[in-house]
């Protein structure tokens, strides 16, 4: 009896199996398959055209020239450095510019954008794709190389103004403190991050930057004059006493309306000015 069972289950099951195997043959082809997603398709060209300044000390002889590239957007970042590693990681190994963080801290990449002296790391790429970009080393400076001036000068003149606090009466066993309102006043110059589009915007610099300091310079010892722990500011400011170094400053403003910071070096020099010559 138990045989017969068996044998009756065994046959049904069998039975059953043969028939969920014709319902799935005759499924798979009158059903529609079920295709995988479709493979993504290539990024939809957005090309805008770079000139990039070029020039190679290697070949003195050759002039400087503006060489064209293509970029696609769609596989770009939004910020024109983004735009100058792309061209230098797919089209071209052998530009050359300066880079670091990314993020407006160090100040490396500056350079001049469509006619504006700026920090590639937050200038935003034009998405006009019928207007070509233009970007050029600052302005009026030995170039080293393609997009890399030479800061030599800048630097050597940021020295000159000894940019660290001077005090002889240093308190001993505690901090230097300061009050909240004297730490207000370095608001706006502290946050300079040396990245010379100011002074290379900046016409009086151009012609006289062997002895003119310069907006980043003057800023900066303003930024000390300022401090209330440093007890040098007399000093400091006997060392301007002369045509050059101050007083060349017309007041063109073009330090900052091009300051990538939002900073107002302009200001900080007229406020040098009228300390001097009223003696506070």
């Amino acid at each position: 009896m138990l045989a017969t069972r068996t044998a009756s289950r065994l046959v049904a099951s069998s039975s059953s199996s043969k028939g969920f195997t014709a319902a799935a043959r005759a499924l798979s082809t009158t059903a529609p398959l079920l295709h995988a997603a479709p493979a993504p398709t290539p990024a939809q060209q957005k090309l805008k055209e770079f000139k990039i300044y070029r020039w190679n000390p290697d070949a003195p002889s050759e002039k400087p020239t503006l060489q064209s590239y293509q970029v696609n957007l769609a596989e770009c970042g939004p910020m024109v450095l983004d735009a100058l590693i792309k061209i230098k990681n797919d089209l071209d190994p052998t530009l050359t510019f300066r880079r670091s963080c990314r993020e407006g801290i160090c100040g490396s990449c500056a350079m001049n954008i469509d006619g504006v002296n700026t920090l590639a790391c937050l200038s935003r790429i034009d998405r006009n794709e019928a207007k070509p970009q233009k970007i050029y080393p600052l302005p009026h400076m030995y170039i080293v190389k393609d997009l890399v001036p030479d800061l030599t000068q800048f630097y050597k003149q940021y020295k000159s103004i000894e940019p660290f606090l001077k005090n002889d009466n240093v308190p001993e066993g505690r901090e230097h403190l300061q009050s909240v309102e004297d730490r207000k006043k370095l608001d706006g110059m502290y946050e300079c991050i040396l990245c010379a589009c100011c002074s290379t915007s900046c016409p009086s610099y151009w012609w006289n930057q062997d002895e003119y300091l310069g907006p980043a310079a003057l800023m900066a010892a303003y930024r000390w004059m300022a401090d209330s722990r440093d007890s040098y500011g007399a000093e400091r400011k006997e060392r301007m006493q002369n045509s050059l170094s101050l007083y060349r400053c017309h007041t063109i403003f073009n330090c900052s309306r091009t300051c990538p910071k939002g900073l107002n070096p302009a200001k900080a020099i007229a406020q040098i000015k009228l300390e001097m010559a009223t003696g506070a």
